[in-house]
Order: structure tokens, then sequence, then C-alpha cells
């Protein structure tokens, strides 16, 4: 009996063996610029293991997976390792969550792990590896056209990356991208990224011209433009050599940042400012020109107000032209012409307004100026656009009064526009209806329904006629199924075994419909007869039981798209003949 309870027990035991799932990391305290390994590893062969998230990681290796098996004194042991390779993107405390596998219907999770990212540590260096510091050979720079310009004034940024001529760089990817809150910005595309040589801090470098940017600042006071950060992999020579006495190149990776710039934006001046100041800051031209000042009457011209010239072309307002009321005019149409550079935003702006004359005369479109802010000179300049004359040749003429009257800036109401008075005297008219009751609707509606009671008998008839016709009935249910199984198998023309089986069973609907058989008589020899008897074509009955058969050969044979679209177009022809034949 001890026996039998030692064997139970030994069992139980090998039962409640515990599935560990645990996540190891080599460090729990490290530097920004230090990495990090990760190991999930696991007693048993889980399946559906799926990686956490790694937020404030980038990976730059892995999942690399291990497998270990053993036995040692008669005991097997088992482990499964996925292991990464992390860098932090931040300082701070930062977790690791949690990794899951499933097994045997369970799902299996590691705790998280808690890792303190300190500020970057100095890292000794071997003697024998590298004597070439990546910090003394790599810088990125932003640099900034004028750190004190007025508000609505252009600069530009210029990202460059400086690498001397002692090491390589292959690849970089961005960890923080330049934030420009409070400006304005426009990026300006580069097509192709190329070295060019420069002079840094004295010496000869390589650089790359990574970004462009014309910004313009909208409030005045201390702006603050966020940095560029990279990860950089870089290529460095060692003092070590190969076998045929190459100097061995360390691979290596660097974050560089171009650091944040603050930019001292100065308030446009107060004094000398006009009153239709709209925000234009640059140097600019103004227009009003019409497309014709004489035109006959149902004619119409188009009044254009243009802005040429260099600076924020897309933050300011147009003026808007003051016409009288005998011409009618519609809501403009604005269009841009502009071009962005290192220098800034320049072309044309222009509203194009249409104007209808609704009399004959004379009509003058008030004169127009528009203001603007000069950077260079720093002061206010105002540009005169001419009165514009419009002469229309025929019409009615508006009576006592003309156009061109006005009175502080707001046009009058003319004479013929004022309105007239209400009639003081009414002649109303009785409306004569008929009564609903006694109509022709109305005894529509109440014979009506005995008028349809003819109708659905003789519909129930029939429908019941319909129903004793059992041979009809299967006839039409075995042409739907035949048509429905072909257009099935359409669909699954790209799926070889249910494209068959739909095919195979439109065929044999096809038969049961035409030639009234059931399942049981499906012989090939019998179908054969049937069909010959019908004046089928011998060639087409052939053909149809050739293909029968290939159905159910070409489920389990290898076959390709074009051959299975062949097969479909063969039976959509061998069906339509018979039809045709029958």
């Amino acid at each position: 009996m001890k026996r039998y309870l030692i064997l139970i027990l030994f069992s139980f035991q090998g039962l409640l063996a515990q599935v560990q799932f645990d996540a190891k990391v080599s460090k729990t305290t490290l530097g920004l610029n230090e990495r990090l390994r990760v190991d999930f590893a696991m007693n048993i062969d889980g399946d559906n293991f799926n990686q956490p998230s790694f937020e404030g990681f980038r990976i730059i290796a892995g999942p690399s997976q291990q497998v270990s098996q053993s036995w040692v004194n008669g005991r097997s042991s088992f482990e499964k390792v996925y292991s990464y390779y992390l860098v932090p993107n931040q300082k701070g405390n930062l977790t690791i969550k949690q990794a899951t596998i499933e097994y045997n219907g369970q799902v299996y999770k590691t705790d998280p792990v808690k890792i303190n990212v300190t500020a970057a540590v100095e890292q000794p260096r071997d003697p024998n590896d590298s004597s070439i510091s990546v910090d003394d050979n790599l810088y990125l720079i932003a640099d900034i056209s004028k750190i004190n310009p007025y508000v609505n004034e252009p600069i530009t940024v210029v990202y460059k990356l400086y690498f001397s001529n002692n090491i390589g760089i292959s690849n970089f990817r961005e960890l923080n991208k330049p934030k420009y809150n409070d400006f304005w910005s426009q990026n300006i595309e580069i097509k192709q990224l190329t070295a060019e040589e420069g002079m840094f801090k004295g010496e000869n470098y390589r650089y790359i011209v990574l970004k462009k940017a014309v910004l313009y600042p909208q409030k005045s006071g201390k702006l603050t433009i966020e940095p560029l950060s990279l990860d950089i992999d870089v290529q460095l020579p060692t003092n070590r050599r190969d076998v045929y006495g190459r100097v061995v190149i360390a691979e290596d990776s660097k974050r560089v940042s171009a650091g944040s710039k603050t930019i001292n934006v100065r308030a446009l001046p107060e004094a000398g400012k006009p009153l239709d100041f709209s925000g234009a800051v640059g140097n600019f031209d103004f227009k009003v020109t019409p497309t014709k000042t004489s035109l006959k009457n149902g004619e119409s011209l188009d009044l254009i107000v243009s802005v040429t010239g260099k600076g924020n072309m897309k933050l300011f307002s147009l003026p808007k032209p003051v016409v009288p009321n005998a011409l009618e005019m519609y809501d403009a149409v604005h269009s841009e012409n502009v071009n962005t550079s290192l220098s800034g935003t320049s072309g044309k702006i222009s509203d194009s307004y249409t104007i209808i004359p609704q009399y004959k005369g004379n009509y003058p479109v008030k004169a127009m100026e528009f203001s603007y802010f000069d950077p260079r000179s720093g002061k206010y300049k105002t540009i005169n656009a001419p009165e514009v004359m419009v002469t229309v040749l025929d019409g009615p003429t508006a009576n006592n009064a003309t156009a061109s009257n006005s009175e502080n800036g707001k046009n009058k109401i003319l004479d013929t526009e004022q309105f007239k008075f209400i009639k003081l005297k009414t002649n109303l008219v009785a409306v004569a209806e008929d009564d609903f009751l006694g109509s022709m609707l109305f005894y529509g509606l109440l014979f009506l329904p005995f008028l349809m009671l003819p109708v659905i008998v003789l519909l129930k008839k029939k429908k019941e006629a319909i129903d004793g016709d059992v041979v009809g009935n299967r006839i039409r249910r075995n042409n739907k199924l035949a048509k429905k199984y072909l257009s099935q198998a359409k669909k699954q023309i790209n799926n070889k075994e249910p494209f068959y089986v739909a095919l195979e069973k439109a065929m044999h609907n096809f038969l049961k419909a035409k030639l009234h058989i059931e399942t049981s008589e499906m012989s090939k020899d019998n179908i054969k007869v049937l069909l010959l008897t019908r004046n089928a074509n011998p060639a087409a009955v052939d053909d149809f039981i050739a293909l029968t058969e290939n159905c159910e050969i070409a489920r389990y044979a290898p076959s390709s798209s074009a051959t299975i679209q062949k097969d479909y177009d063969k039976a959509v022809s061998i069906i339509s003949d018979l039809e045709k034949q029958i």
C-alpha cells in the first residue's frame, strides 16, 4: 500500500511542477548612453510569445531565440529564452511591462521590471580599441539667420550634421523633432542628402544638410525653438589590425542634439502704425487693376487687387474695394502664387472681384491704399492705388440720384431703392373647394376593396397551382442551385478546393434541372445516354463528363490560377451550349 502511495505522490509532484516565466535584465540602473539586455526565459515550450511595448526604450537588436534541453541523472531540464538589446530614449524611472505566453490553454505573464535611467555616463575605453573619440568628431548644428527679428519677419533655420574625416556615419534616426511653438513655419524640401566639404572650428569637416525651415514669429518676446536630436550609427578606426594588416573598424552609436535656441522677437512699433495695417511685414508692391473701364449694360468686369513682393505673404489680408450701390460686387476669388526659399516667401497674392453695373452712367471705385512694415528701415510704408472710373454706356438710368454720392465713407441709398407704400385696399376672392364626401376620390376609395377581390382570388389559385407542381418546383430549384453554385465558384476562383467543389455542384444541379433526375441516377453512362437522347452534341457531352471528372481530381492535384480560370470559362461555355441544344 505504501508503494502505491509513493507512486501517486511522485505523479502529483510531476503534475504540480510550476511553470516559470521570468524577465531578466543585465542591470537595473544605467546611463542614457548605455545599453540594456533583457531576457524573457521560460522552463516550458510556450506558444504565442508577445513582447511588451518597451515604452521609453528603443530596440537595437532582437528578438533572438535560444533553446536548451539537458538530461542530468535521469532528470530533464528545458529553457527557452527571447533576448533583446535596448537603449533608453529618456531619463527617469522606466518600466518594462509584462510579456505573455500561452501553455496548455493558460496565459502566463512576467512581472514588470523597473529601470532607473540616469544622465549619460563616461564609459571606460579600451586603449587597444579605438584612439578616436566620437564626441570630438561629430556635431549637430542649428544655423539661425537672425536671433532678434520683428514679429512676422522671416528667419531661417538650417540643421547641419558635421563629421570629421576620421570617422564614418551610415545611418541616423530622429529621436526628437524640432518644435516651432509660436512660429508660423514652412519646411523646405531637401530632395537628396549629400555630403559636402566645409570648415568647422578652423578644420576641414564634411557636413550634411538635414533640414531647412523658414519661420515667422507670431508674437514678441523670447521664443524657444525645441532641439532636433538624432541617434547616429558611426564607424571608428581602432588600433587593432586584421590578419591582412588592415585597420579594424568598430561600430558604435552616438546621440547628438542641436540644443534649444532662443529667439528674441521685437514687437512692431506703435508709433506711425496706419489704421488700415493688417500685419504685412516685408517689401511689397500694391496694385488695383480693372479688366475694363467701359462696358455695356449686362457686361461685367473683374477688379483685381494684388500684392507682389517678399515677406509674410500668407499671413495678412488684402484691402477690400468700396463701390457705389449701382455696381453689384460679388465675393472675391483669392489666388496665390508664392514660393518659399531660404530668403523667405515671395510671389504674388490677389483677390479678384466680379462687378456688374445696374444703371447707365459713370461710377467711381474709391482710391485704395495698402500699408506694410519694412523691417530693413524699421518704418511703416503706405502705397496708394488711384481711383478707378467705370463707365456704363447704356442701360436704364437711375432717377434723382447719382452713383457717386457718399457720406462719411458710406454709400447713400438711391431714391429708386427706397421702400414703396403698402396698398391700403385689398380685393379678397373666396377660394371654392369641393367637399371630400361625394367626390370621385371618395367613391374610388370606397369600392377599391371590392374590385381587388377577383385579383386576390386569381393570385391565390395561381400560387396553389405552382405549389402543386412538384416536378416543376424541383426543376426551378435545381436551376437556382446551379446558378448559385456557379456564382459561388466565380467568387472562390482564387481558392482551389472551394472553387472545384462549387463548380461540381453547379454542374450536377444543371443536370438535375434539365434531365429531371436525382443524385442516385447520376452515373456517367446514364448521363451520356440521357443527354444524347435530348439531341445534345456528342462533343459537348464528352466535354461535360470530362470536366466533371476533372473537378474531382483537381481538388487534390496542384493547379495554377490560369488553369482554374480556364476550367471556369470552359464550364460556362459547356453549360451554355447544352442549354441551347437541350
